[in-house]
This record gives C-alpha cells, sequence and structure tokens, in this order.
C-alpha cells in the first residue's frame, strides 16, 4: 500500500499546523489515568513531529461516551502527556469550533494542542463529512497514529483525508503494521499461536487465517468449553456456546486435516459459582454443578512446552478469569511461557496486555499491540479504513 510515513524524508512539517490522530484512549478511574501505556507509545511519533517544527493538533477519543460527560474528557491524557514530553501541552475544551480555530491559529513551531474528546460528537462514529471537514478545517497536514482506532471508519481516521491531502502515518503505525505482518505474511516456523477469552465466535476469522500458517494452536478461556463439549468431553456449568459447537467440530476437523496440533485444556481450576471468592479446586475432568474458571497445572506445562520451540507466536485472549487471583495462574504462567521464548511474539489485545504487564514480563516481548480490535482484524485480512484511508 503506497502510505508515505512521517519520517520520509521529503515530508515536511516545519511552520505546518499539523493533525494527528493519537490513540489516548486509556484506562480511568475517578479521574486518574491507571495505564498510560497508549500516551507512552504514541511519543515517538509526537517528538519526531515536534523536532520537524510541527503545530501539533492531537486528537483522540475516550471511552464510549453518548453525551459530553467530564468522566471522560482528555484532560488528564493532556497532563500526563505534557509530563512525559516535559513541555507544556494546551488543552481545549472541543475539538471543532471558534475556540480551536483560535488557538490552532495561535500555535508555534514546536507547540501541541490537545483537543477535547471527539465522541463528545455522534458525528464522530457516523463518520460524518461535515464534522470532518471541520476537523480538517484547523490544519494543513494530516497524520494518523492511532492504530487502535484505524479498524473504525470514524471521522477522524477515514472522512477526513478527503480534506486533508497531504497525509501520512505514524511510527507507531507502522510498528503495529510491521510486527503484525510477520504474523499474518511470512512467520518464522514453527508458528504457535495462543488463543482465550470468552466466545469463539469473537475468534472464527482469526482462527481460520491461521489455519493456514500455524504449525500449533493453544485455545484456553471460556471458549476452550465449547470445543471440549464438541469433543463429548464433560465441561459442568462451563460457559459453552451452543450454536457453535458445529463450527467448533468443523476447527478440529480442519486442524486434523492440516496436521495442526491443536491443544485444549487436559485440566481445570473450577468453582461452583462465577464469584470472585468461589473456593477453587483443580480436577482433570469437570464434574456436574461446576465450571471451568482457568487452566489447570498440567495444561499449564503443556502450553510451555508447545511455546518453548516455537520461532514465532501469536497471543490474544486469558486461559481464564485472570483478574481474580484464584483464576490467575494459567494466564500467568502462559504470560512467562511467552515472555521467556526466543521467538518472535507478539501479544494482542486488552486482556493479553494487561496479563503480561501484571506478569511484569512485558519488556520481554517483542511487540504489545496497542490495537486488540485492529490487530484481531488485521490478522483476518480484513481491510482496515484507517490504513485505507492513508493510501495516496
Amino acid at each position: 500500500m503506497p502510505i508515505q510515513y512521517v519520517d520520509d524524508p521529503n515530508a515536511k512539517f516545519e511552520g505546518k499546523r499539523v493533525f494527528c490522530r493519537v490513540d489516548f484512549n486509556v484506562p480511568m478511574e475517578d479521574g486518574k489515568i491507571t495505564d498510560d501505556e497508549r500516551i507512552r507509545a504514541a511519543l515517538p511519533n509526537i517528538k519526531l513531529l515536534l523536532q520537524k517544527g510541527a503545530r501539533l493538533l492531537l486528537a483522540s477519543h475516550l471511552g464510549r461516551p453518548k453525551k459530553r460527560d467530564p468522566k471522560d474528557s482528555l484532560n488528564p491524557a493532556g497532563e500526563r502527556l505534557a509530563e512525559l514530553l516535559g513541555q507544556e501541552v494546551f488543552f481545549i475544551d472541543d475539538c471543532v469550533g471558534d475556540g480551536v480555530k483560535k488557538l490552532s491559529g495561535e500555535l508555534k513551531n514546536g507547540q501541541v494542542l490537545l483537543l477535547e474528546n471527539l465522541r463528545f460528537h455522534p458525528e464522530e462514529e457516523k463518520n460524518d463529512d461535515t464534522f470532518a471537514r471541520s476537523l480538517a478545517a484547523n490544519a494543513e497536514i494530516y497524520v494518523n497514529d492511532a492504530f487502535g482506532a484505524a479498524h473504525r471508519a470514524h471521522a477522524s481516521v477515514h472522512a477526513i483525508t478527503k480534506h486533508l491531502a497531504d497525509r501520512y502515518a505514524g511510527l507507531l503505525m507502522r510498528k503495529e503494521v510491521e510486527s503484525l505482518a510477520k504474523v499474518t505474511t511470512h512467520p518464522q516456523k514453527p508458528f504457535v499461536a495462543i488463543l482465550g477469552g470468552a466466545k469463539v465466535s469473537d475468534k472464527i476469522g482469526v482462527i481460520n487465517q491461521l489455519m493456514g500458517k500455524v504449525d500449533a494452536l493453544l485455545i484456553g478461556g471460556a471458549m476452550a468449553y465449547t470445543f471440549l463439549k464438541a469433543q463429548g468431553l464433560p465441561v459442568g456449568t462451563s460457559r459453552v456456546e451452543e450454536d457453535r459447537l458445529k463450527l467448533a467440530e468443523q476447527i478440529l476437523k480442519n486442524a486434523k486435516e492440516k496436521g495442526i496440533k491443536l491443544l485444549l485444556p487436559v485440566d481445570h481450576v473450577v468453582a461452583e459459582k462465577f464469584e470472585e471468592k468461589a473456593a477453587p479446586s483443580t480436577v482433570d475432568s469437570i464434574p456436574e454443578g461446576k465450571m471451568g474458571l482457568d487452566i489447570g497445572p498440567n495444561t499449564r506445562t503443556e502450553f510451555a512446552i508447545a511455546l518453548s520451540g516455537a520461532k514465532t507466536i501469536f497471543w490474544n485472549g486469558p486461559m481464564g478469569v485472570f483478574e481474580w487471583e484464584a483464576f490467575a495462574a494459567g494466564t500467568m504462567a502462559v504470560a512467562r511461557a511467552v515472555a521467556d521464548s526466543t521467538a518472535f511474539t507478539v501479544v494482542g489485545g486488552g486482556d493479553s496486555v494487561a496479563a503480561v504487564n501484571t506478569a511484569k514480563v512485558a519488556h520481554k516481548i517483542k511487540h504489545i499491540s496497542t490495537g486488540g480490535g485492529a490487530s484481531l482484524e488485521l490478522i483476518e485480512g480484513k481491510e482496515l479504513p484507517g490504513l485505507k484511508a492513508l493510501d495516496r
């Protein structure tokens, strides 16, 4: 795809007002940021644009507000960015209008203005062209560094490019695309993928794409119980997608025909209720009245052995309800096994990223994707509107 990047030697930003779409959709609690990873990930691109003399307008969404709400304000993100950059970050309580026009016009080279949450305007998610034109009106150049929003055809990601012909992808966008390409195009073999989470239905496209590439597929989390039931094994009261049993059977059959090792849990950490303080026990076969909430120790060992010889690893989705300490051991074990591997390792999805951070092994992962949904869609082979819009 003929996309130009911000570090292209022919790209000139000095004295230009640059609308840069970032992903500052950070977790917040009581008005405070609980994880600033996405802001940190945007720093290299922001610093480069400032070094090149850009007059920088940063725009992002935060959460899913249906209307303007102070708890979804990007002001705390601006304050954190100022700390990380070591310079003032101006903030304005809207993303369009006369106030934005005035402040953006007053920006000097190397200064930053953070706009308020794009989703305070419903037109953003509607990809509204008039709203996109209003966003573009205050800039001369467009840069998209928000990989986490690249799978959304929203005004600041898609429609805006009709009004700013001079457009570029940022450094984080390139890092994401190039890292995921190592998984999707020519992965080094053996290639092992680990999929977890709640639903088989969420991962169908990914499974179908990976089937032609992986040597082994490890499945954990609640989605594993649909596969186990499809094999006729007891799952107790574990979460099962009854309408996906035939699909699970077909996936198992396809894996066998293609010679792909598909590993499912051989033991489980179970409880009587889906409660944080439920008493856990470990079983090889799930009895009636019990539900699986994590993979057991033998499964952890099997998964670790499968990962140890891999050259490429992709992980998306937890192995259990890892937010609860009693059911976190499986996900933590996988996080450590992935981190200990010498393979090219890619971790995507909010829960998996949280897991490697909790296990304190994030620094050992080759690439941690900032976009869970976007990374899955890219691996599925889908066209991302945010990338297509950058195609010149």
